[in-house]
């Protein structure tokens, strides 16, 4: 059973993921909108986050960027718009996952399932990880310690979100390989394919951002997927 926080403004939306959440028999508090979300998340730990965008008093994404600095607890965005600046600027912040409204509330509790499995599961690979596990590549201009979750670009610290990390490392754990946009969306996210590609490529534009000179690593066959290529 997880404790789920559920934040909307709009109780029928809040009573829909409520219903089936807890017929899959967890545990469900709601908040109403962003400042109660992050007072709740102040006095209490929740397994997951369900937050709506927009809101009154404080919208989900400053709401989101206050809580990040007190849990890394997975949260899943809502939002009646699908535009990608909406979810760039959301997993820029370092949300987990983005659903567009409306949505199919079974759908939702899959990818609840598939983030916590997915959460569960990086954290045993990080245990089974041989102690400092890294990946020097160009000499040590971009060097990767697996185990702690840090990169340096030319000697420099890059933060990365959650996701990002993930994806960098699943690509560098299997460079060379040409990995489809299904696989990748299994292997990183933890869910079957749903058909939209675009989450994926939205993240790979943020990493390849964040590697800077270096985003050349990441080659797109086209019609297929990508590849982490070492020059």
């Amino acid at each position: 059973m997880y404790h789920i926080l559920v934040v909307d403004d709009e109780s029928r939306i809040r009573a829909i993921i409520r219903k089936y959440a807890e017929f899959e028999g967890h545990k469900v508090t709601e908040a109403t909108d962003g400042m109660d979300a992050v007072y709740k998340c102040r006095e209490n730990a929740y397994d997951m986050i369900i937050m709506d965008i927009m809101m009154p008093e404080l919208d989900g994404f400053s709401a989101c960027r206050e809580i990040r600095k007190i849990t890394e607890t997975p949260i899943i965005m809502l939002s009646a718009r699908g535009e990608e600046y909406d979810k760039i600027n959301g997993f820029e912040l370092g949300i987990d996952d983005y659903v567009v409204k409306p949505f199919s509330p079974k759908e939702l509790m899959l990818r609840i399932e598939a983030v916590l499995k997915r959460v569960g599961r990086t954290a045993e690979q990080a245990q089974q990880r041989p102690q400092n596990q890294i990946v020097e590549l160009d000499g040590g201009g971009l060097r990767a310690d697996l185990t702690a979750r840090i990169v340096y670009i030319d000697g420099q610290r890059v933060e990365m979100s959650p996701k990002e990390y993930d994806l960098f490392f699943y690509m560098l754990e299997n460079r060379n390989i040409a990995l489809s946009r299904e696989k990748l969306i299994s292997e990183v996210w933890g869910y079957d394919f749903y058909g939209d590609a675009r989450t994926l490529d939205t993240h790979i534009k943020l990493l390849r951002k964040s590697l800077g000179r270096y985003s050349a690593y990441i080659v797109t066959l086209r019609g297929m997927g990508y590849r982490f290529e070492e020059n």
